[in-house]
């Protein structure tokens, strides 16, 4: 046995660097499916609404909305709205949620009173988000093009098509969709006109 161990050395030494290119390779692999099973695991629904915090509030106001159940059986989850599908955009927005752990930790909003008064804070930085990235969770599922006015309010059709053609985006005038809309009385006059709240 110990024989055929030196014999296997010997080779592993002959070819040392073929064996580190392959060990590398497949160490890739292996970490590549840990992490993106990981990073997977934690684009859930389930795993979103397993803080109470989160489970007790938005998720049980978002379970009254179009978003979660609807006539066509179509629904947008936590991660459709909160989290970018593209790589990039997707590794940013994990990296930003690591301070939501902090404050997990921290018990920054772990009581329902606690919520609420962070709510507007919570909020704001989240139409933010949105407006900078044109509000590209809505549009994921959303398209400008594909909308048939005809079908829309009588209300709903001039202000898309107004509101289009300002440039406007979604998170403008759509607040409130999937959640309970803040108290914005605390919000300067800069940020109501930020977030079009005139």
């Amino acid at each position: 046995m110990i024989k055929l161990f030196k014999k296997f050395l010997v080779f592993l030494k002959k070819r040392a660097v073929f064996t580190v290119l392959t060990m590398g390779f497949f160490g890739g692999v292996i970490f590549w499916g840990g992490f993106n099973t990981a990073l997977e695991a934690t684009n859930t629904e389930q795993f979103c609404i397993s803080c109470h915090e989160m489970e007790n509030t938005v998720f049980q106001e978002y379970k009254h909305t179009i978003h979660y159940q609807n006539r066509t059986g179509v629904r947008a989850t936590c991660p459709d709205c909160h989290v970018p599908k593209e790589w990039g955009p997707k590794m940013i927005r994990k990296i930003q949620a690591s301070n939501e752990l902090l404050h997990k930790a921290l018990g920054t909003i772990d009581t329902p009173e606690k919520f609420e008064n962070e709510r507007i804070h919570l909020a704001t930085k989240e139409w933010r988000r949105m407006k900078a990235n044109d509000s590209l969770s809505c549009r994921n599922c959303h398209d400008y093009s594909s909308m048939d006015y005809s079908m829309q309010s009588q209300r709903a059709t001039p202000q898309h098509i107004a509101g289009f053609e300002e440039g406007k985006t979604c998170i403008d005038c759509h607040k409130g969709i999937a959640h309970q809309m803040p108290d914005t009385s605390s919000l300067t006059d800069e940020e109501r006109k930020e977030f079009n709240l005139q």
